[in-house]
Protein backbone atom coordinates (compact mmCIF):
# COMPACT_ATOMS: atom_id res chain seq x y z
CA UNK A 1 0.00 0.00 0.00
CA UNK A 2 1.27 3.28 -0.69
CA UNK A 3 1.98 4.60 2.91
CA UNK A 4 4.53 4.29 5.13
CA UNK A 5 4.59 6.40 8.61
CA UNK A 6 7.35 6.14 9.77
CA UNK A 7 11.20 7.10 8.74
CA UNK A 8 14.22 8.75 9.26
CA UNK A 9 16.85 10.52 7.38
CA UNK A 10 21.28 10.91 8.52
CA UNK A 11 20.55 14.56 7.65
CA UNK A 12 18.59 14.44 11.16
CA UNK A 13 19.78 10.99 12.72
CA UNK A 14 23.60 9.84 13.19
CA UNK A 15 22.81 6.51 12.38
CA UNK A 16 20.50 6.74 9.59
CA UNK A 17 22.12 7.87 5.97
CA UNK A 18 21.02 10.32 3.19
CA UNK A 19 19.73 13.82 3.43
CA UNK A 20 15.71 13.91 4.12
CA UNK A 21 15.18 15.03 0.79
CA UNK A 22 16.58 12.15 -1.16
CA UNK A 23 14.39 9.73 0.76
CA UNK A 24 11.67 11.65 -0.25
CA UNK A 25 12.27 11.37 -3.59
CA UNK A 26 12.80 7.66 -3.50
CA UNK A 27 9.51 7.11 -1.78
CA UNK A 28 7.69 9.37 -4.72
CA UNK A 29 9.84 7.33 -7.41
CA UNK A 30 8.62 4.17 -5.65
CA UNK A 31 4.65 5.09 -5.44
CA UNK A 32 4.00 6.43 -2.56
CA UNK A 33 1.47 8.44 -1.64
CA UNK A 34 1.33 8.73 2.11
CA UNK A 35 4.88 9.48 4.24
CA UNK A 36 5.64 10.53 7.30
CA UNK A 37 8.50 11.82 8.28
CA UNK A 38 8.66 10.91 12.08
CA UNK A 39 12.33 11.91 13.10
CA UNK A 40 13.29 10.98 17.12
CA UNK A 41 12.63 13.33 19.50
CA UNK A 42 15.46 15.08 21.46
CA UNK A 43 16.91 13.13 24.68
CA UNK A 44 17.75 14.97 27.67
CA UNK A 45 20.57 13.92 29.30
CA UNK A 46 24.25 13.21 28.52
CA UNK A 47 23.61 9.54 29.81
CA UNK A 48 21.28 8.62 26.63
CA UNK A 49 23.30 9.80 24.08
CA UNK A 50 24.73 7.04 21.75
CA UNK A 51 28.46 6.66 20.83
CA UNK A 52 27.90 8.04 17.30
CA UNK A 53 26.51 11.61 19.35
CA UNK A 54 29.84 11.53 21.55
CA UNK A 55 30.58 14.80 20.44
CA UNK A 56 26.79 16.00 20.98
CA UNK A 57 24.72 17.71 23.95
CA UNK A 58 21.61 17.35 24.59
CA UNK A 59 20.97 20.76 23.11
CA UNK A 60 22.35 19.61 19.92
CA UNK A 61 19.71 16.96 19.63
CA UNK A 62 17.03 19.99 20.22
CA UNK A 63 18.21 22.26 18.12
CA UNK A 64 18.47 19.29 15.27
CA UNK A 65 14.75 18.47 15.74
CA UNK A 66 13.59 21.80 15.15
CA UNK A 67 15.99 21.89 12.15
CA UNK A 68 13.97 19.07 10.93
CA UNK A 69 10.53 20.67 11.94
CA UNK A 70 11.82 23.63 9.34
CA UNK A 71 13.02 21.45 6.41
CA UNK A 72 10.52 18.96 6.33
CA UNK A 73 7.79 21.66 6.46
CA UNK A 74 9.62 23.46 3.39
CA UNK A 75 9.70 20.08 1.55
CA UNK A 76 6.45 19.44 2.27
CA UNK A 77 4.99 22.15 0.68
CA UNK A 78 7.73 21.51 -2.66
CA UNK A 79 6.47 18.05 -3.21
CA UNK A 80 2.79 18.51 -2.14
CA UNK A 81 2.02 18.04 -6.13
CA UNK A 82 3.46 14.72 -6.07
CA UNK A 83 3.25 13.22 -2.43
CA UNK A 84 1.17 14.03 1.14
CA UNK A 85 3.71 14.58 3.34
CA UNK A 86 3.13 14.15 7.67
CA UNK A 87 5.31 15.28 9.49
CA UNK A 88 6.06 13.64 12.92
CA UNK A 89 8.02 12.57 15.59
CA UNK A 90 9.02 9.13 16.90
CA UNK A 91 9.06 9.50 20.94
CA UNK A 92 12.00 7.87 23.33
CA UNK A 93 10.39 7.37 26.46
CA UNK A 94 13.09 6.90 29.25
CA UNK A 95 12.66 8.82 31.99
CA UNK A 96 9.96 10.99 33.31
CA UNK A 97 12.27 14.08 31.59
CA UNK A 98 11.20 12.78 27.99
CA UNK A 99 7.46 12.62 28.87
CA UNK A 100 7.48 16.20 30.12
CA UNK A 101 9.49 17.49 27.36
CA UNK A 102 7.32 15.80 24.81
CA UNK A 103 4.23 17.67 26.46
CA UNK A 104 5.86 20.59 25.73
CA UNK A 105 7.36 19.60 21.92
CA UNK A 106 3.06 18.99 21.29
CA UNK A 107 1.51 22.09 23.25
CA UNK A 108 0.65 24.72 21.01
CA UNK A 109 1.90 27.31 19.36
CA UNK A 110 3.96 24.47 17.54
CA UNK A 111 7.37 24.64 17.29
CA UNK A 112 8.59 27.05 15.03
CA UNK A 113 5.75 27.59 13.61
CA UNK A 114 5.50 23.80 12.44
CA UNK A 115 2.91 21.36 12.89
CA UNK A 116 3.80 17.82 14.40
CA UNK A 117 0.64 16.37 12.69
CA UNK A 118 0.98 12.97 14.82
CA UNK A 119 3.63 11.02 16.98
CA UNK A 120 4.78 7.37 16.89
CA UNK A 121 4.79 6.24 19.91
CA UNK A 122 8.08 4.15 21.04
CA UNK A 123 9.98 3.12 23.48
CA UNK A 124 13.70 1.77 22.94
CA UNK A 125 14.91 2.39 26.51
CA UNK A 126 14.09 -0.29 29.69
CA UNK A 127 15.27 0.83 33.19
CA UNK A 128 17.26 3.68 31.53
CA UNK A 129 19.50 1.48 29.05
CA UNK A 130 18.67 1.24 25.45
CA UNK A 131 17.37 -2.14 24.04
CA UNK A 132 17.88 -1.79 20.34
CA UNK A 133 21.39 -0.32 20.17
CA UNK A 134 23.29 -3.80 20.40
CA UNK A 135 22.75 -7.17 21.99
CA UNK A 136 24.99 -6.49 24.93
CA UNK A 137 23.76 -3.67 25.81
CA UNK A 138 20.30 -4.80 25.65
CA UNK A 139 21.90 -7.64 28.09
CA UNK A 140 22.61 -4.70 30.75
CA UNK A 141 18.91 -3.63 30.74
CA UNK A 142 17.69 -7.55 31.16
CA UNK A 143 20.34 -7.88 33.96
CA UNK A 144 19.15 -4.65 35.38
CA UNK A 145 15.45 -5.74 35.56
CA UNK A 146 16.36 -8.60 38.06
CA UNK A 147 16.62 -6.61 40.45
CA UNK A 148 13.73 -3.55 40.82
CA UNK A 149 15.32 -1.95 44.16
CA UNK A 150 18.47 -1.22 41.72
CA UNK A 151 18.51 2.42 40.66
CA UNK A 152 18.17 2.30 36.91
CA UNK A 153 21.71 2.00 34.23
CA UNK A 154 22.04 4.41 31.93
CA UNK A 155 23.38 3.33 27.97
CA UNK A 156 26.28 5.96 27.99
CA UNK A 157 29.03 6.75 30.57
CA UNK A 158 28.92 10.80 30.32
CA UNK A 159 32.71 10.87 30.91
CA UNK A 160 34.19 12.74 30.12
CA UNK A 161 34.71 12.15 27.38
CA UNK A 162 30.91 10.08 26.61
CA UNK A 163 31.29 6.90 25.45
CA UNK A 164 29.06 3.43 25.79
CA UNK A 165 28.64 1.96 29.30
CA UNK A 166 29.67 -1.64 28.99
CA UNK A 167 29.13 -3.15 32.77
CA UNK A 168 30.97 -5.53 34.85
CA UNK A 169 31.65 -8.18 31.81
CA UNK A 170 32.65 -10.62 35.26
CA UNK A 171 28.81 -11.58 35.39
CA UNK A 172 27.99 -14.53 33.74
CA UNK A 173 24.59 -12.89 32.40
CA UNK A 174 26.29 -9.67 30.90
CA UNK A 175 28.88 -12.54 29.21
CA UNK A 176 28.82 -12.14 25.20
CA UNK A 177 26.75 -15.05 23.65
CA UNK A 178 24.74 -15.38 27.04
CA UNK A 179 20.90 -16.34 26.46
CA UNK A 180 18.22 -15.31 28.72
CA UNK A 181 16.35 -17.82 30.66
CA UNK A 182 12.42 -16.77 30.03
CA UNK A 183 12.75 -16.16 34.10
CA UNK A 184 15.11 -13.50 33.25
CA UNK A 185 13.59 -12.04 30.41
CA UNK A 186 10.01 -11.95 32.23
CA UNK A 187 10.67 -8.78 34.59
CA UNK A 188 12.47 -7.07 31.66
CA UNK A 189 9.20 -7.80 29.43
CA UNK A 190 7.18 -6.56 32.12
CA UNK A 191 9.04 -3.30 32.29
CA UNK A 192 8.99 -2.87 28.99
CA UNK A 193 5.13 -3.25 28.26
CA UNK A 194 4.43 -1.26 31.47
CA UNK A 195 6.45 1.59 29.97
CA UNK A 196 4.58 1.57 26.80
CA UNK A 197 1.29 1.65 28.51
CA UNK A 198 2.31 5.12 29.89
CA UNK A 199 3.43 6.26 27.09
CA UNK A 200 0.34 5.36 25.55
CA UNK A 201 -1.92 6.24 28.62
CA UNK A 202 -0.13 10.08 28.81
CA UNK A 203 0.17 10.73 25.13
CA UNK A 204 -1.96 8.83 23.24
CA UNK A 205 0.40 7.96 19.56
CA UNK A 206 -1.54 8.37 17.03
CA UNK A 207 0.84 5.58 15.79
CA UNK A 208 2.12 2.64 18.36
CA UNK A 209 5.64 2.29 17.00
CA UNK A 210 7.11 -1.69 16.72
CA UNK A 211 5.07 -2.96 19.45
CA UNK A 212 7.48 -5.56 20.62
CA UNK A 213 11.09 -4.35 19.86
CA UNK A 214 11.51 -5.75 23.28
CA UNK A 215 11.78 -8.94 21.34
CA UNK A 216 14.45 -7.79 18.75
CA UNK A 217 17.09 -9.71 19.89
CA UNK A 218 14.95 -13.05 21.06
CA UNK A 219 12.32 -13.19 17.62
CA UNK A 220 11.77 -16.79 19.40
CA UNK A 221 9.97 -15.71 22.52
CA UNK A 222 7.27 -14.11 20.13
CA UNK A 223 6.00 -17.36 19.64
CA UNK A 224 5.37 -18.36 23.48
CA UNK A 225 4.42 -14.88 24.80
CA UNK A 226 0.99 -16.19 25.28
CA UNK A 227 2.62 -18.91 28.02
CA UNK A 228 3.93 -16.00 29.83
CA UNK A 229 0.73 -14.49 31.71
CA UNK A 230 2.02 -11.47 33.42
CA UNK A 231 3.12 -10.47 30.44
CA UNK A 232 0.70 -11.69 28.23
CA UNK A 233 -2.23 -9.18 29.95
CA UNK A 234 0.14 -6.70 29.79
CA UNK A 235 0.11 -6.71 25.87
CA UNK A 236 -3.57 -7.26 25.82
CA UNK A 237 -4.22 -4.46 28.37
CA UNK A 238 -1.47 -2.30 26.16
CA UNK A 239 -3.93 -3.76 22.58
CA UNK A 240 -7.23 -2.34 24.05
CA UNK A 241 -6.04 0.55 25.67
CA UNK A 242 -4.87 1.84 21.94
CA UNK A 243 -8.15 0.54 20.62
CA UNK A 244 -9.88 2.51 22.95
CA UNK A 245 -8.79 6.29 21.58
CA UNK A 246 -8.65 4.89 17.72
CA UNK A 247 -4.51 4.35 17.51
CA UNK A 248 -3.04 2.82 14.61
CA UNK A 249 -0.76 -0.43 15.43
CA UNK A 250 2.08 -0.31 12.94
CA UNK A 251 3.14 -3.05 10.87
CA UNK A 252 7.22 -2.29 10.76
CA UNK A 253 9.16 -4.09 7.69
CA UNK A 254 11.96 -3.08 9.58
CA UNK A 255 11.99 -6.70 11.65
CA UNK A 256 12.74 -8.54 8.28
CA UNK A 257 16.38 -6.74 7.56
CA UNK A 258 16.77 -7.51 11.50
CA UNK A 259 16.63 -11.23 10.88
CA UNK A 260 12.91 -11.70 12.02
CA UNK A 261 10.84 -13.92 10.01
CA UNK A 262 7.45 -11.31 10.43
CA UNK A 263 7.43 -7.78 10.99
CA UNK A 264 6.24 -6.24 14.45
CA UNK A 265 4.00 -7.07 15.75
CA UNK A 266 4.94 -10.48 15.60
CA UNK A 267 2.07 -12.73 14.67
CA UNK A 268 0.69 -13.60 18.41
CA UNK A 269 0.36 -9.79 18.88
CA UNK A 270 -0.69 -9.06 15.23
CA UNK A 271 -3.65 -11.84 15.87
CA UNK A 272 -4.69 -10.05 18.93
CA UNK A 273 -5.40 -6.88 17.46
CA UNK A 274 -7.11 -8.44 14.45
CA UNK A 275 -9.15 -10.48 17.22
CA UNK A 276 -9.87 -6.98 18.79
CA UNK A 277 -11.00 -5.14 15.25
CA UNK A 278 -7.62 -3.18 15.63
CA UNK A 279 -6.38 -1.05 12.79
CA UNK A 280 -2.96 -1.73 11.08
CA UNK A 281 -0.93 0.51 9.53
CA UNK A 282 2.18 0.40 7.12
CA UNK A 283 5.71 1.90 7.85
CA UNK A 284 9.08 0.76 6.52
CA UNK A 285 11.12 3.01 9.60
CA UNK A 286 12.98 3.89 6.58
CA UNK A 287 16.88 4.88 7.91
CA UNK A 288 17.63 6.23 4.21
CA UNK A 289 17.40 5.87 0.56
CA UNK A 290 17.98 2.02 0.03
CA UNK A 291 15.58 1.42 3.03
CA UNK A 292 12.28 3.39 1.66
CA UNK A 293 9.97 0.41 0.89
CA UNK A 294 12.35 -2.50 1.98
CA UNK A 295 10.66 -5.50 2.90
CA UNK A 296 7.27 -3.77 1.86
CA UNK A 297 6.40 -6.97 -0.22
CA UNK A 298 7.43 -9.56 2.39
CA UNK A 299 5.58 -6.82 4.62
CA UNK A 300 2.42 -7.44 2.28
CA UNK A 301 3.05 -11.33 2.04
CA UNK A 302 3.02 -11.34 6.20
CA UNK A 303 -0.63 -9.63 6.50
CA UNK A 304 -2.52 -11.34 3.72
CA UNK A 305 -1.00 -14.59 5.68
CA UNK A 306 -2.37 -13.27 8.63
CA UNK A 307 -5.89 -12.48 7.23
CA UNK A 308 -5.60 -8.64 7.33
CA UNK A 309 -8.47 -7.42 5.20
CA UNK A 310 -7.98 -3.60 5.76
CA UNK A 311 -5.16 -1.17 6.37
CA UNK A 312 -5.20 2.37 7.45
CA UNK A 313 -3.15 5.44 7.09
CA UNK A 314 -3.39 9.09 8.61
CA UNK A 315 -4.40 12.23 6.84
CA UNK A 316 -4.88 15.63 7.87
CA UNK A 317 -7.91 16.54 9.19
CA UNK A 318 -8.39 19.38 6.43
CA UNK A 319 -8.78 16.02 4.30
CA UNK A 320 -11.52 14.32 6.40
CA UNK A 321 -14.19 12.78 4.99
CA UNK A 322 -17.34 10.49 5.59
CA UNK A 323 -15.88 7.68 6.48
CA UNK A 324 -12.82 8.70 8.27
CA UNK A 325 -12.15 7.78 11.56
CA UNK A 326 -10.87 9.99 14.64
CA UNK A 327 -7.35 9.05 16.26
CA UNK A 328 -6.83 9.72 19.76
CA UNK A 329 -7.36 13.43 21.23
CA UNK A 330 -4.92 15.85 19.74
CA UNK A 331 -7.25 16.11 16.14
CA UNK A 332 -4.57 16.87 13.97
CA UNK A 333 -5.34 13.68 12.08
CA UNK A 334 -7.89 10.83 10.88
CA UNK A 335 -7.47 7.80 9.71
CA UNK A 336 -8.90 5.98 6.29
CA UNK A 337 -9.67 2.79 5.78
CA UNK A 338 -8.41 0.98 2.90
CA UNK A 339 -10.23 -2.48 1.98
CA UNK A 340 -9.03 -4.44 -0.90
CA UNK A 341 -5.47 -2.81 -0.04
CA UNK A 342 -2.98 -5.99 -1.07
CA UNK A 343 -4.52 -5.53 -4.80
CA UNK A 344 -3.58 -1.50 -5.06
CA UNK A 345 -1.83 -1.29 -8.15
CA UNK A 346 1.56 0.17 -5.83
CA UNK A 347 2.42 -3.10 -5.49
CA UNK A 348 3.17 -3.54 -9.01
CA UNK A 349 4.72 -0.41 -9.08
CA UNK A 350 6.86 -0.79 -6.19
CA UNK A 351 8.27 -4.41 -7.63
CA UNK A 352 9.04 -2.33 -10.80
CA UNK A 353 10.99 -0.09 -8.92
CA UNK A 354 12.51 -2.05 -6.24
CA UNK A 355 13.65 -4.56 -9.84
CA UNK A 356 15.13 -1.40 -11.06
CA UNK A 357 17.45 -0.48 -8.12
CA UNK A 358 18.72 -4.31 -7.76
CA UNK A 359 19.38 -3.99 -11.84
CA UNK A 360 21.44 -0.02 -11.30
Amino acid sequence: MPHSHHSHSGQFCRHAKDNLEDVILEAIRQGFEVFGLSEHAPRYRIEDLFPEEADLTPSDLLATYHSFLTTASSLRTKYSSKIQLLISLETDYITPLDSLNLSSLLSPPDQDGVTIDYIVGSVHHVRGISIDFDRSTWLRSVHQCQSPEREDGRTMDPGPPPRLEVGDQTIPALAEGYSPTDTELIPFLEKYFDSQYDLISKHQPEVLGHVDLCLLWTPEVGKKLRDLPSVWEKVERNVKAVIAYGGLFEANAAAFRKGWETSYPSRDILDLIISLNGRICLSDDSHGVSYVGLNYLKLRDYLINAGVETIWYLLPTSERKEGDEQVGNRGRVIARESKGWDEHPFWKKLEVAQTATLKS
